[in-house]
């Protein structure tokens, strides 16, 4: 045998190291609590006793759900606040992995309740500077050709700048979801009615009670923007715009019109509703900061987070999410020493523009309190702010667009809880 053949064998793990570390992680070094002991009879070398009988039918639940086990994993919705006109529900960020949310957990805003929408009649009129007027159908609508693409959408009020702060990652940012969205280009339904050369923006209308309505730059209409009608492979649910929304990856959320029922092609913007009472920030000079489409870079942490705890010293894997509206996330750091030495997390492929991006970084926590953080940078070399750096540009009166760090606490008996609150 050669010395290198010998070498690489000294290197390789054996599966007796894999089995002792293991043990090892499972003796204490995991993230969490067992939610409640296991019945020993059910463990190995036992047979356990869902191996005994045949399960559950199929024909009693003709739409899947999730185990029973999961019944835990919901919208947060908040019990202090009216859930019926201005409403919201969040998604519960810390408990999926990946980037793309289910359906059934993705979050939801609306500010005049959801509407039921018989798609046979629903219409969506397309007029304005154009040469030809339009209305289109839901089946003129799939004649177009189709594109599906993953993309973010996020609340620009997540979180706001006002404490409290709250104290999961859902409680904070949990106004973002991520999706494959089906649909078709905005600019394919726009040159069928001719846009005439004046037309600088967009106004798009929704068919809620509120008539949710903004001010599109005639360039994102052109660029990536979609007509979507399906979300992660089925048709849009009610709270996501059943059965038409309008899709412009990287802009603020309300902008991503649901229940869409017009676009009016105009030379200036409209200056709704939602485009002065809300949506826009007094800076500290008394000017008006307005049109603040792009959802900056931001990042957070969902594993290690607040409401979280970690069971032991050893070896844990901090996860989070990154995102930027201004196209893919090009690199996430993470301090674990309250932001004294930064390192490089791993970005999980695939890494696309305007969409959630899943990083991880492994960490051998001793068991003393730490601050864990994270920053985000996108493919411009935009840098995450912190939430300091941030309110001495934009003073305290400001609501929209934080995309501060957010750091975690981790107490000596493994509790996690936000550092800022």
């Amino acid at each position: 045998m050669s010395e290198q053949t010998t070498a690489n064998r000294e290197r390789r793990p054996s599966r007796r190291h894999f089995l002792q570390t293991g043990a090892a992680v499972a003796g204490g070094g995991v993230l969490g609590a067992t939610p409640g002991m296991a019945d020993t009879s059910n463990l190995p070398p036992s047979i356990p006793e869902w191996m005994k009988a045949p399960g559950a039918p199929m024909g009693d639940q003709p739409y899947g759900t999730p185990s029973v086990y999961e019944k835990g994993v919901v919208k947060n919705i908040s019990k202090t606040l009216p859930q019926y006109i201005s409403a919201s529900g969040r998604t519960p960020l810390q408990e999926l992995d990946g980037i793309v949310t289910p359906n059934g957990l993705f979050y939801e805003r609306h500010h005049g309740g959801v509407p039921t929408i018989d798609p046979a009649q629903h219409r969506l009129m397309l007029h304005g500077l154009v040469d030809r007027p339009l209305i289109f159908t839901m089946d003129d609508i799939r004649r177009f050709p189709s594109q599906s693409r993953i993309h973010f959408i996020e609340c620009s009020g997540n979180p706001v700048y006002t404490k409290p702060y709250g104290k999961t990652a859902s409680d904070l940012v949990g106004l973002v979801s991520c999706a494959e969205w089906t649909g078709v280009m905005l600019k394919d339904v726009l040159n069928e009615a001719g846009l005439q050369k004046e037309a600088k923006w967009l106004v798009a209308e929704g068919a809620d009670a509120a008539a949710m309505t903004r001010s599109i730059p005639i360039e994102k209409c052109l660029d990536d923007a979609m007509l979507v009608y399906s979300q992660n492979g089925e048709r849009l649910r009610p709270q996501q715009g059943y059965p038409l929304r309008l899709l412009l990856p990287g802009f603020e959320g309300n902008m991503n019109i649901k229940w869409l029922r017009r676009l009016k092609a105009v030379a200036e913007p409209a200056y709704s509703r939602e485009e002065t009472s809300k949506y826009t920030d007094l800076m500290p000079d008394g000017t008006a900061r307005e049109f603040t489409f792009y959802m900056e870079a931001k990042s957070i942490i969902l594993r290690p987070s607040g409401g979280q705890k970690l069971n032991g010293p050893g070896f844990h894997e901090i996860s989070g999410i990154a995102r930027s509206g201004h196209g893919k996330i090009k690199r996430v750091e993470v301090p674990v020493d309250d932001g004294k030495s930064w390192q490089a997390a791993q970005l999980q492929e695939p890494v696309l523009t305007r969409a959630l991006t899943r990083f991880r970084v492994p960490w051998q926590w001793d068991g003393n309190p730490a601050v864990i953080q994270c920053r985000a940078i996108d493919e411009t070399d935009y840098v995450q702010p912190t939430l300091a750096e941030l309110l001495a540009v934009r003073g305290v009166n400001h609501f929209y667009h934080n995309n501060a760090i957010w750091p975690w606490r981790i107490a000596a008996n493994g509790e996690v809880s936000n550092a800022l609150a």
